[in-house]
């Protein structure tokens, strides 16, 4: 093992021991490059001085956290995802009487605002329930607050157009000076949570789980385990969306799920 690689295994064990945060089975190369982006603003002289200051200096650590947090996300990302979701899984979620939604890894919410919208404009949002879940509290503030910047709500609508979307986008949103705040109505049946997909436990009885673009940054061994966390959190015949790049195929988990949209990774799980 070459001396940074060990210096970067001692500092997530720090990071774990210390604040009980385990990013020991992130992809190692994402890692890597998240650290030396940040060696290079703090002009530490190298990623020992980095653990030294992280286990001093919790404001730092906090940094750090913001780094290594997931947060490459946009409204109604990858719009033909989202026509799919209408075709394919709305008809079936019509059927319930209830229906409760887990977004694992929602960064800071775009895509669980997408998905509020789809639900309203589908008359389903009243009877649902979402759970926004991420590992760190500052994105998830930023999500729970639904404030975003402007200058991003052309694409936006744009991307909500090509989803199908039945309305004016601006029907969901207040724009105030150079931010706009998404509408309370599309909040009242949030919950935005703290949970690390690396430690924490399952969410029960759940009728449809997103986790886009969130396993791509993980080992094998990490994917396997959200893999089934994933699995024991759905109801029989619930659905599980991955996103572009991730793929349910080659897992221990693939036995318990059959492929209900291929080409946009929404697979729902067998009656076993």
């Amino acid at each position: 093992m070459e001396h940074e690689d060990i210096e970067v295994k001692l500092l997530l064990e720090a990071i774990y021991i210390k604040y009980g945060y385990d990013f020991r089975n992130y992809t190692k190369a994402s890692i890597k490059r998240r650290i030396s982006q940040r060696l290079m603003l703090s002009n530490l002289a190298n990623i020992s001085a980095m653990q030294h200051l992280l286990l001093t200096n919790k404001v730092f650590f906090e940094t750090l956290l913001h780094d290594f947090s997931i947060q490459v996300t946009e409204m109604f990302r990858d719009p033909s995802f989202y026509i799919a979701i209408r075709k394919h899984v709305i008809p079936i979620l019509k059927t319930y009487p209830y229906i409760k939604i887990w977004h694992a890894g929602c960064a800071s919410g775009e895509e669980v605002y997408s998905m509020a919208i789809l639900l309203k404009e589908e008359g389903l949002l009243e009877k649902t329930l979402i759970y926004a879940t991420d590992i760190n509290e500052v994105v998830l503030k930023k999500a729970k607050d639904g404030i975003y910047p402007v200058e991003k709500i052309k694409e936006y609508t744009q991307n909500y157009q090509k989803a199908g979307g039945l309305k004016s986008f601006s029907n969901y949103y207040t724009a105030k000076y150079d931010a706009v705040i998404m509408k309370k109505e599309l909040k009242k049946n949030l919950i935005f949570a703290q949970h690390n997909l690396a430690t924490d436990h399952d969410f029960g009885e759940m009728n449809l789980i997103m986790c886009r673009n969130v396993l791509i940054y993980f080992d094998d061994n990490l994917q396997k385990r959200v893999y089934r966390l994933f699995t024991n959190s759905l109801v029989r015949q619930g659905f599980l969306c991955l996103g572009s790049k991730e793929s349910l195929n080659f897992s221990d988990s693939y036995k318990f799920f059959e492929e209900s949209v291929p080409n946009e990774k929404i697979y729902r799980k067998k009656i076993i």
